[in-house]
């Protein structure tokens, strides 16, 4: 097999909105979606004589957070000043951390693209606050400005340059998601602008060139991270060939992504940390990180999502699919584990969840928390199938009527008359009349064609008005046709 032409490399940096009622250094409303312009206040305007005071839930989120991807809190951090210009930008500068960063020395496993699990490493995670959001007029030349969501905070989450596809690095940012989700600290809604990516992208060729590093900001999906990266492969290995070598020395650079055309466009060369003018943030003090903070945080964690998909497939018997259906948003893996109390199997419930759950919940375009019964009541009827009270035909329809009612699915049974027929002689007159009725489905299976035997099998269960066992069913046709 043939040497790769080159290896990818991607490091992605994500810039995480964290879950609070206020902004990082005010007391402004931190809400998606309001008027534009009615959050602001002088101090996320940066008026001249207003101070900013740190958000203390801001910075116990960032430590939850950092924690949760497995990294250390720093003792003690501080904040500086991010200087550039930008409409969107009315101070003239962010309040971020530079040298000293909240949170350093984590990592968060994914699955490789051959299988195998990747430790992709978290080298910081940091607070600062965020900017407006410019909206291009269209057909005009023209742009607006709402500054809501300037000061809201973030969590700034760097990895190292671990990632080696387009795949895994969606596959990171999808687990990232559901960590954050899972310990509560942001909603990761990237249509809501929760979460932005920007991953950095360069290839590696055998003889040790290099392509310059190119960071796309802001995507605003996973796919379109994908696809972001998938181009600047392309790109810049086209790039590289037309140069004939080395583009080691070329300025790194800032490229947008139109998702229109899937094409990323050159913005402008790559700032360095010297055209920031990082300087320390002289109105507000180092800050002295609360060890009992951090202790409390870590003891209060949740079962990360990769934990509790490894603990379904050995606990609970799952396929590694199914497990990762459950365990995709922390709320449909708390509803599943609540139905389990009624004691029917973890397959069985796990079956009817993703399946008649599922279906209706995908019909109405609602979440788990739309489920008008509660969790337990799933593993009742779970149990009832079974331990063969009802057949599958019948469950399905008191799901309907549970759905409706929220009763007890064995009350449900008794009122419509739904317990299943297991008499073996019911069974068998049954099927007796299904073979009376179909002469040439009963010819045919004896004949060895055993396509014709599900014809036999809707006419008993027919004559049982579709309450019998159908496992007995089959059985007794099999016998009555030998």
């Amino acid at each position: 097999m043939s040497a790769p032409a080159y290896r990818v490399i991607v490091g992605m940096e994500v810039h995480l909105q964290l879950k609070t009622r206020t902004k990082a250094f005010c007391a402004c409303r931190a809400v998606y979606g309001d008027e534009p312009n009615v959050h602001l206040c002088p101090v996320c305007l940066g008026l001249p004589g207003a101070l900013p005071t740190l958000n203390a839930e801001a910075l116990r989120l960032g430590v939850r957070t950092g924690l949760a991807l497995g990294c250390t809190v720093a003792a003690r951090t501080k904040w500086d000043r991010k200087n550039y210009f930008y409409p969107d930008l009315p101070k003239g500068y962010q309040i971020s951390q530079y040298d000293r960063p909240l949170c350093t020395d984590g990592a968060l496993e994914i699955d490789a693209d051959d299988g195998a699990t990747k430790r992709v490493r978290i080298r910081r995670a940091h607070l600062e606050e965020d900017t407006g959001k410019s909206f291009h007029v269209t057909g005009t030349k023209h742009s607006r400005i709402d500054l809501n969501r300037c000061g809201t905070p973030l969590l700034e989450i760097v990895s190292e340059p671990d990632l080696a596809s387009a795949d895994e690095a969606a596959r990171y940012l999808e687990e990232l998601r559901k960590v954050v989700a899972y310990a509560g600290t942001s909603d990761g809604n990237m249509q809501e602008g929760n979460l932005r990516c920007e991953p950095n992208v360069n290839l590696v060729y055998p003889n040790g060139d290099r392509t310059p590093i190119v960071e796309v900001k802001n995507v605003n999906s996973v796919s379109n991270v994908a696809r972001a990266i998938r181009f600047e492969v392309e790109r810049q290995d086209l790039e590289y060939r037309a140069h004939g070598r080395t583009l080691a020395n070329t300025p790194r650079s800032t490229r947008g992504f139109d998702d229109a055309t899937g094409e990323t466009v050159h913005q402008r060369t790559k700032e360095s940390a010297d055209d920031y003018r990082y300087f320390p943030e002289p109105d507000l003090p180092p800050l002295d990180v609360d060890r009992a903070l951090v202790e409390a945080e870590r003891a209060t964690l949740p079962e990360l999502p990769r934990a509790r998909r490894t603990r379904y497939v050995a606990a609970y018997g799952l396929s590694a699919y199914d497990a990762g259906v459950l365990t995709a948003d922390v709320r449909v893996a708390t509803w599943y584990e609540q139905a389990l109390v009624a004691g029917a199997s973890p397959k069985g419930v796990a079956n009817w969840l993703t399946g008649e759950v599922f279906a209706r919940l995908n019909a109405e375009n609602r979440g788990i928390e739309a489920v008008p019964f509660p969790p337990a009541r799933l593993g009742e009827l779970t149990a009832l199938v079974e331990g063969k009270v009802v057949n599958a035909q019948a469950g399905k329809q008191v799901l309907r009527a549970l759905w409706d009612s929220g009763e007890a699915p064995k009350d449900i049974v008794a009122r419509l008359g739904l317990a299943q027929v297991s008499d073996p002689g019911a069974v068998r007159a049954a099927c007796e009349t299904a073979i009376a009725a179909e002469p040439a489905a009963a010819a045919a299976v004896r004949a060895g064609k055993p396509e014709a035997f599900g014809r036999l099998m809707g006419a008993a269960m027919k004559a049982l008005k579709g309450k019998g066992d159908p496992a007995a069913v089959k059985a007794t046709l099999t016998d009555l046709l030998r």
